[in-house]
């Protein structure tokens, strides 16, 4: 068996669709409960987008290295 770097288990299609997902979802309530009264009243304004934009990231980039972190365990108890 040939071992996958972290890179290659990060952008496999499984874990982006995956952390695709989980970045919407908890992304959307972050993104809500930080900025939910400006969105309404039209306050936003361009930083404001942004840093909404940013909250999507964070969720993002730790599913991604969730699993990560599980495949290469997975991966190390086959070995053993």
């Amino acid at each position: 068996m040939t071992t996958k770097s972290a890179w290659q288990i990060a952008t496999a299609p499984s874990v982006t669709k995956r952390a695709l997902k989980i970045a919407l979802i908890v992304g959307t309530i972050i993104a809500l409960i930080n900025y939910g009264d400006r969105i309404l009243s039209g306050e936003m304004d361009t930083v404001s987008w942004l840093k909404s934009m940013l909250t999507f990231l964070v969720p993002y980039c730790v599913s991604t290295y969730s699993s990560v972190m599980a495949v290469r365990d997975n991966m190390q108890r086959i070995k053993e």
